[in-house]
């Protein structure tokens, strides 16, 4: 239900671009953005600075998650310019009918009292007419006028509100062909990264291979990834905005009533595709084994939340590519790894089943897929005794 006063146009953005959950909170937004930030620095600064490969494949994909992010962002403007220009467009078809409607009750009027030649208030007073009849003409002429008056009046504004919803369909076609303008440049930004990526990888190749086949780089990889987890944590606990969510469940608004471990065996995996390596299996080229799934899809496709949760980590991290964690509360968090894009931001709120990511091979993989984690209290547990598939 729209409300008073409240115009259509804005609700109807509202729709596509909802107040986020935290705008009433900012000032702790800003804080666990800062804190999250500053670590994300501290655990940068502990990778091999030496590895050129590494720190070319890190701004490349960065690059490329941004683009498409914001490429994915100017696509959602364009739609809701359009939802409101093809709003405008009934609205106005609306008056249009109606305005007909008027146009026509307003000619029979006029076209009945041409026929009874309009007579007029003093021509009927003088008509030497029975007083009783001239008194009903004169009431039905008077009525017949009143109407007439309200009818053009109507029609008065009827025609101003057309050329106001014509004013907002103009401007709105203006904002849709900017959209579409800044489009074309980021898609354009998109292959020019795409590209560059491309000879990173052929550059080094062989370094690379070299990289994830040693057991000593795969099991740093996974220490980092233990420690962020393990910081993140104390980053949550410290931040006001979530500070009493380490032990409770998230607010109604963005989790039902009941808590992360209650959703055991009902959350969907995060996307369809082919489960290549699960939890607790060997590596083939030995070191850790794997502590979470590794699920092969087609690139681009998208990276869903399994469940309602706040975006606590979203960048580039070595081993793991462009990497997004969600918080659900109760020390429970999860992982997705590799993605060639990063849909969100820190602090965001998400419901289940909202894109986060998308698929992708970054972090130097060599199959497009996303690997996923389940985390409680830092440690990791078997996703697959807690999820359904799609």
């Amino acid at each position: 239900m729209i409300l008073a006063g409240v115009p259509a146009w804005l609700v109807l953005i509202s729709a596509f671009f909802p107040f986020p959950a935290w705008a009433a909170e900012r000032p702790d937004l800003e804080a666990l953005r800062s804190r999250i930030e500053a670590l994300r620095l501290e655990i940068a600064g502990t990778e091999d600075a030496r590895s050129e490969a590494r720190g070319e494949l890190r701004e490349s994909e960065r690059s490329i998650s941004s683009a498409n992010r914001e490429l994915r962002e100017l696509i959602q403007r364009r739609e809701a310019a359009r939802a409101v220009l093809r709003s405008l467009a009934a609205r106005k078809a609306a008056i249009a009918t109606d305005m007909a409607s008027k146009e026509r009750e307003l000619g029979a009027m006029l076209a009945a009292m041409y026929r009874q030649g309009e007579p007029g208030h003093l021509r009927l007073l003088l008509s030497g007419s029975d007083p009783n009849q001239t008194a009903r003409d004169l009431h039905y002429v008077v009525h017949i006028l009143r109407a007439q008056n309200v009818l053009m009046e109507t029609l008065r504004g009827d025609l101003a509100g057309i050329r106001a919803i014509e004013s907002e369909q103009l401007e709105k076609t203006g904002q849709i062909a900017d959209i579409e303008r800044s489009q074309k440049a980021r898609r354009g930004e998109l292959v020019e990264q795409q590209a560059a990526r491309r000879k990173v990888l052929e550059r080094f190749s062989a370094q690379l291979r070299t990289q994830r086949r040693e057991v000593k780089n795969l099991e740093r990889d996974e220490s980092r990834l233990s420690r962020l987890v393990q910081e993140l944590a104390k980053v949550i606990a410290a931040t006001p905005a979530t500070r009493g969510r380490s032990n409770e469940k998230l607010p109604e608004s963005t989790q039902t009533a009941r808590s992360f471990a209650d959703l055991r065996g009902s959350m969907r995996l995060p996307l369809r595709g082919v489960l290549t390596n699960r939890y607790g299996t060997s590596r083939a080229d030995g070191g850790p084994s794997w502590k979470g799934l590794f699920i092969k899809a087609l690139a681009g496709e998208e990276v869903r939340a399994v469940a309602a949760g706040r975006v606590v980590f979203a960048d580039w991290m070595r081993g793991f590519g462009n990497l997004l964690i969600l918080d659900h509360g109760s020390d429970y968090l999860t992982i997705y790894g590799y993605n060639e894009s990063l849909l969100r931001y820190v602090g965001d709120e998400v419901a289940p089943g909202d894109a986060v990511a998308t698929v992708g091979a970054s972090g130097g993989g060599q199959e497009t897929g996303l690997y996923f984690e389940m985390r409680h209290e830092g440690k990791a547990f078997d996703p697959e005794k807690w999820l359904v598939a799609r």
